[in-house]
């Protein structure tokens, strides 16, 4: 597969993905729920999207900010303005190809500042793997707060004796998956263990850096602000004003999860959204709109600031 297909792929894939979702939403409502869902629309109370969109750009700030420390451990000064702009440039970039922000952010460090390419996008994976454990931390507290509830979807969708089988199943295979990970030297387990000794590597080595009191305390701050953008957005609409904090965690895991299957979300995020939000008697149709004004308004901020980014940043770095 030659690299101009596999571009034309990476791009369309999603994106049509996307488009199946928005499809497949509205096809399941009727007339009449479509109107309600256009009700929703209308009356949503944006003053708190507005407060969300601030606690989006603190978010985006501080991992500017962060970024400076990692960059400094391995030597490279990089300044705030021109972190800021690579972040939200990289964030666009992910509308586009997804996961092509990482080398987008790179990028415009290797332009601006000089900083090799391969060093500046190490650090950025650096912060990657310390992102992922945070969500896979968010994951198993959802899971805790919300088991009976998780619990008793499941069973009503799957059979109590399907879901026996399963379990004994998920059970065996995952026992089988651990005895091959730790005996086994097949090369494609091999590259695997490679890859996740790489990650648990770049893991710790942030504990052992000079500045990782204020690198872990602006993590804090974005994964706060993260969830506060979230929380915010849930009085827009009064009847998902009420969720609980347990129901926030579940919604948040899940839309966080949801950007990375298409274009930053653009279909699976509300979809997946409203599938939750029926979990707690949130009707669908409010459940829908609620992910897409959230959606929506997280996007035209990262359109805002990241064609801001790309406009301002050779005024900003004029010399360079």
């Amino acid at each position: 597969m030659n690299e101009k297909l596999k571009k034309i792929l990476s791009i369309g894939l999603p994106l049509l993905l996307g488009v199946f979702l928005v499809f497949y939403t509205y096809s399941r409502f009727t007339p009449e729920q479509l109107e309600e869902m256009k009700g929703y629309f209308r009356n949503a109370e944006y003053g708190y999207i507005v407060i969300s969109s601030v606690f989006s750009v603190i978010s985006l700030a501080a991992r500017g900010y962060r970024w400076r420390y990692s960059l400094e451990h391995m030597g490279y000064l990089s300044d705030f303005k021109t972190n800021f702009s690579a972040v939200n440039i990289g964030y666009l970039m992910n509308y586009t190809v997804p996961r092509s922000g990482e080398v987008s952010r790179a990028l415009v460090l290797k332009k601006y500042n000089d900083i090799p390419f391969d060093k500046a996008f190490g650090t950025i994976i650096a912060e990657r793997v310390i992102d992922l454990f945070i969500l896979i931390t968010f994951i198993l507290t959802a899971l805790l707060l919300q088991f009976d509830q998780l619990y008793a979807f499941i069973s009503e969708k799957i059979p109590v004796q399907k879901l026996m089988y399963l379990s004994i199943v998920g059970g065996f295979g995952f026992v089988t998956a651990v005895l091959l990970f730790i005996y086994s030297s097949w090369k494609p387990v091999l590259f695997i263990k490679e890859k996740i000794a790489g990650l648990a590597e770049g893991l710790f080595s942030t504990f052992k850096m000079p500045n990782r009191v204020p690198f872990l305390s602006y993590t804090a701050v974005i994964w706060i602000s993260y969830v506060l953008t979230f929380y915010s957005a849930i009085f827009a609409l009064p009847e998902t004003s009420s969720i609980g904090f347990g129901t926030i965690v579940t919604a948040f895991v899940v839309g966080s999860l949801a950007v990375t299957f298409t274009n930053g979300g653009f279909g699976a995020f509300p979809l997946m959204i409203a599938q939750i939000l029926v979990l707690y008697n949130i009707p669908e149709t409010a459940g829908t709109a609620f992910g897409w004004i959230l959606w929506t308004s997280q996007t035209a901020l990262v359109v805002l600031l990241g064609g801001l980014s790309f406009l301002l940043l050779p005024i900003l770095q004029r010399k360079k």
